[in-house]
């Protein structure tokens, strides 16, 4: 079976979706299944603030106190608690993240489309790494055993897999994707957002029997 996921690195009920997918297909340990991750961007114009974090950006956007944007995050953290996520929003870097898209795209010609999702989700909601600094680009890539020269080439060409990133986002557009995670299923059926493990169980049990 193949699922594709429209997701953002830096949106944080994609991390949580993709704890639900991984805890629904451990459901079914006879079954392969491949995963292609796709690019999307919840905001591509956001100008990268290295020294203002999630609630300091949200608050300022809000209009509001940074205690209030805490209050508004906080179900979020508890979500993601729930399935093991340690989210710290006091940490994370306001930026851009078209060329971690890149980077992914370059991964996953490598066959590591999952391994280098994983590490970037870890580095933003929970170490607070800045994913427009390209040496911290280039140290979680290599990390996950990414040729240094492959990086490299890539972040300094600002159009290599460009393209590709474009394309998943148009993609998205086309078949009617307006906000992520969005998972599809043998191009036959969708979930979208993080929505309870059960529901991931039932979907992907309806794709293998075809009912």
């Amino acid at each position: 079976m193949k699922i594709e996921v429209w997701s953002d690195i830096m949106c944080p009920f994609c991390y949580i979706g993709k704890r639900h997918l991984e805890a629904a297909l451990s459901k079914f340990p006879n079954e392969s299944f491949e995963i292609e991750w796709k690019s999307f961007q919840l905001d591509p114009t956001i100008i990268p603030q290295p020294n203002k974090n999630v609630y300091e950006y949200l608050a300022e956007r809000k209009g509001m106190s940074v205690e209030e944007s805490k209050q508004m995050h906080a179900g979020v953290v508890a979500r993601a608690a729930e399935v093991g996520l340690d989210y710290h929003f006091e940490k994370a870097v306001i930026s851009n993240s078209f060329d971690a898209h890149r980077l992914i795209q370059l991964a996953k010609t490598k066959g590591s489309g999952d391994a280098i999702e994983e590490t970037f989700f870890k580095a933003y909601f929970t170490d607070g790494k800045d994913l427009n600094d390209k040496d911290t680009l280039m140290e979680l890539c290599v990390g996950i055993g990414l040729n240094a020269a492959d990086v490299k080439e890539v972040l300094d060409e600002k159009t290599k897999f460009a393209d590709a990133v474009k394309n998943d986002i148009s993609e998205a557009q086309q078949i009617g994707v307006r906000s992520v995670p969005f998972f599809v299923f043998d191009r036959k059926y969708a979930v979208s957002g993080a929505q309870p493990i059960e529901q991931f169980e039932e979907t992907i049990q309806t794709v293998l029997t075809g009912k």
